[in-house]
């Protein structure tokens, strides 16, 4: 089995040699360097591509473009053996032997995503290593892994935000066989591989486009990282065409399984249709044959785009909901300060808030939002199914951004992650836990990057800057404390320690005993869930219950006292019969942070 997305532009093997093409409108001329002393003229044509076809290439050559006296890597690359600075090389798609013809994909509302950073997962720090843990994966009840992106960055560390060439997989994770090898070896254990990929903008070190390219960006708008990506300027059809076919190239050529858009509202885009919406459709009208997982990162909350495949009217499949992340850290930690602040305010919060997420969707579906100065946010999303939410209360944002770098176990008791890892694992949207979540992990993740000179120095100085107007860092030792984010040490601090689950066993039992109440009772009904299939009611103590009513007339109840306190329960207000709670009820009381999920069926309703 082989597999290949033959690109518009690139190296491509072909008949006679390898074609090269290069969209370079910007200059008058290109010429092609093959290592060992090799350079051809390439030839204009139409809209400012440059192109060649030449038997003195084929794979695993070494090439780089002239352009304006500088050598210049493939901005569409397969791969860069020295980085983002050095060579690229010439990669034959199809020279890697598949073994899983059979794979067809799982389908989304049986997902349970695991996120994960491929440089830190494994103390090997590759795909290799990230394949060693399948099998605990797998125990704990994942079925899919989210990867961190891995398209070619900087230096040898990155989250990987930071991409400049990105067809290339990151030489140190083990470059483009390496993740080929992961996505075939989930595949045979039935594990669906999703890829987060970063189209809002390039790295700031490495990315040459502008030298050559300059209609790739556009001063129509701007972003925090300055000129706007062009998707709606003069020539946007090539740039619009450039991330179309990378989104292809990945979910074809890797086999992957579905793509996550990272921070999509910062995209700016004022065509219709927009690429958001444009990159759902292509990647459609493509894939027909498998289920593809299509995840947006958006504080737009725009629900018009979401919910394919169960009845939601987008051709994106689900959001990544910050609403539940940041509501559920409010109620079990009562965090306060910057964006949590709109998650406080009015009569009976957090409490109406986390039963609105769990039952609509979205906190803010138009709403104004104090944070952000008043401004409407959101659209209505009650309508929408619950598969179109990913529900998390760990990522690798809401830990990274934080100074230190610390987990959710720095804020809150024991008991109240306990009671916050059941809403999430027991609710029908889908869930995702962050590397290391399922054994509540000591280790931070810190934000780190490997820059050097001038952009390195900003980088320090941006990160406290970040911080200083906190309250808790107006100490000046609180600011020594930040972790320098440039140091080799914060990524080494960063690497899972893969003894610690050993001693933290309660915590992999607690996940793997929800998981498994979510395989028996929630997925089979998931399937049938459409929207406005939940409800929601808090009462004057603050118990959350939600209910969600799927299409085999079946009914699931999520009960929560999310306080350090115990309160009186109402027998008439539980239905069916509970197939899971945190603890017993004392007396008719519900203890604190209790949850538990009711089902009524035939069963629960003979019972």
């Amino acid at each position: 089995m082989k597999r290949h997305r033959a690109l518009p532009f690139g190296a491509e093997c072909v008949d006679g040699g390898v074609r090269f093409r290069l969209w370079a409108p910007g200059v008058d001329q290109v010429e092609l360097v093959i290592d060992g002393g090799t350079t051809l003229a390439m030839n204009r044509s139409e809209n400012g591509f440059y192109e060649l076809t030449t038997d003195r290439a084929k794979a695993g050559t070494r090439y780089r473009y002239r352009v304006a006296d500088t050598l210049i890597p493939d901005p569409v690359s397969r791969y860069q053996s020295e980085s983002v600075a050095g060579p690229s090389v010439v990669v034959d798609a199809g020279s890697f032997d598949w073994q899983d013809a059979d794979w067809r994909g799982r389908p989304w509302h049986e997902a349970v995503v695991y996120e994960l950073h491929v440089g830190t997962f494994s103390q090997a720090g590759s795909f290799d290593g990230v394949i060693e843990h399948f099998d605990h994966l797998l125990s704990l009840g994942v079925n899919a892994v989210e990867l961190m992106p891995v398209a070619e960055c900087p230096g040898r560390w990155n989250w990987g935000y930071d991409g400049v060439l990105l067809f290339a997989v990151e030489e140190r994770y083990g470059g483009p066989d390496g993740l080929k090898r992961l996505v075939q070896a989930a595949h045979a254990r039935g594990i669906s591989v999703i890829l987060d990929v970063v189209y809002n903008h390039f790295g700031p070190d490495g990315n040459y486009l502008s030298l050559y390219a300059p209609d790739f960006f556009t001063d129509k708008h701007q972003t925090p990282w300055g000129a706007a990506i062009n998707f709606d300027d003069t020539h946007s059809e090539v740039v619009r065409s450039f991330f179309i076919e990378n989104a292809l190239y990945w979910l074809q050529e890797y086999h992957l399984d579905g793509l996550r858009f990272d921070a999509v509202h910062a995209i700016r885009d004022d065509s219709r249709p927009d690429i958001v919406v444009e990159l759902g459709e292509r990647i459609r009208e493509a894939i027909k044959e498998r289920p593809i997982h299509l995840i947006l990162e958006n504080d737009g909350n725009r629900s018009s785009v979401l919910g394919y495949g169960y009845q939601g009217p987008g051709p994106h499949t689900a959001q990544w909901n910050d609403d539940f992340h940041h509501v559920l850290r409010v109620a079990i930690t009562d965090m306060r300060g910057g964006y949590y602040d709109d998650y406080t305010k009015g009569e009976g919060q957090p409490q109406t808030l986390v039963a609105r997420v769990l039952a609509e969707g979205f906190a803010y579906q138009g709403e104004v939002s104090e944070h952000r100065d008043g401004a409407k946010r959101g659209e209505p999303s009650a309508s929408l199914p619950p598969t179109a939410f990913v529900s998390f209360i760990q990522n690798h944002d809401q830990v990274g951004n934080h100074a230190y770098g610390w987990r959710l176990g720095k804020f809150a008791k024991p008991e109240a992650i306990r009671a916050g890892t059941a809403v999430l694992l027991l609710a029908p949207q889908i869930p995702m836990l962050w590397q290391g979540q399922e054994w509540n992990s000591d280790q931070p993740f810190p934000f780190f990057c490997d820059f050097s000179g001038d952009l390195a120095d900003a980088v320090r100085k941006g990160r406290m800057e970040e911080f200083k107007s906190f309250p808790e860092f107006q100490d000046p030792e609180a600011v020594k404390r930040i972790p320098d984010p440039l140091a080799e040490a914060t990524f080494r601090s960063a690497v899972l320690d893969w003894s610690e689950p050993a001693r933290k066993t309660d915590w992999i039992k607690l996940h793997r005993d929800l998981l498994a109440v979510r395989r028996e009772h929630v997925i089979p009904r998931m399937a049938t869930s459409g929207g406005g299939s939940g409800t929601r009611a808090v009462d004057a103590q603050g118990t959350i219950y939600v209910h969600w009513r799927f299409g085999d007339g079946a009914v699931l109840q999520l009960v929560a006292n999310l306080s350090d306190k115990a309160v009186d329960g109402d027998a008439g207000d539980i239905l069916g019969r509970t197939v899971y709670a945190t603890a017993d009820l004392d007396n008719g009381k519900l203890p604190p942070w209790y949850v538990a999920l009711n089902l009524l069926d035939q069963e629960g309703a003979v019972g």
